[in-house]
């Protein structure tokens, strides 16, 4: 474990939470795409990958500003929306209604996510960081984006899961 001996050794933890976030993440992200029958979800996801990916890139900029590597600590809150996720997926239930469960799991993961850019963006205006709160920032409108996004499916998808 890290010693945290000022608010830049957090906000250096705090990055590393969301680079691991990210990078599980990449990899969940196919598997729900997958899971999906509604084609917009399925799409919603493949584009959330791509995001995915620019915001791992993006992070990986931040910590080579920094002097800093992204590895050494695993994020385990989104180790556990992937597991439930990864439930989600190997549910037995009637196409609507899993979609309706996977959107639920994908709004976990962004509501995380917006938590934790909001944090890091914060931290990063604080401590003067004016590129990375600017970087961040991108980010965590991009995840309010994707909530808003699976928001505007659910609509449909559960009231097709109201039916099933």
């Amino acid at each position: 474990m890290t010693t945290l001996k000022n608010l830049q050794d957090l906000y250096v933890e705090q990055l590393r939470d969301l680079y691991s976030a990210e990078t599980q993440l990449v990899e969940a992200l196919p598997k729900m795409a997958a899971a999906a029958n509604d084609a917009l979800l399925r799409q919603g996801f493949l584009k959330h990958l791509a995001q995915t990916q620019q915001q791992v890139q993006r992070l990986d900029t931040i910590f080579a500003d920094l002097g800093q590597t992204p590895g050494g600590h695993t994020c385990k809150a989104m180790q556990g929306l992937i597991a439930e996720g990864a439930e989600m997926i190997a549910q037995d239930a009637a196409p609507a209604v899993k979609d309706a469960g996977l959107i639920a799991c994908a709004q976990r993961v962004e509501h995380y996510e917006i938590a934790g850019y909001g944090t890091v963006a914060r931290y990063a205006q604080v401590l003067g960081h004016q590129q990375h709160l600017e970087v961040l920032r991108v980010t965590e409108t991009e995840e309010k984006a994707t909530d808003s996004d699976l928001t505007a499916l659910a609509g449909t998808i559960n009231q097709a899961a109201a039916q099933a």
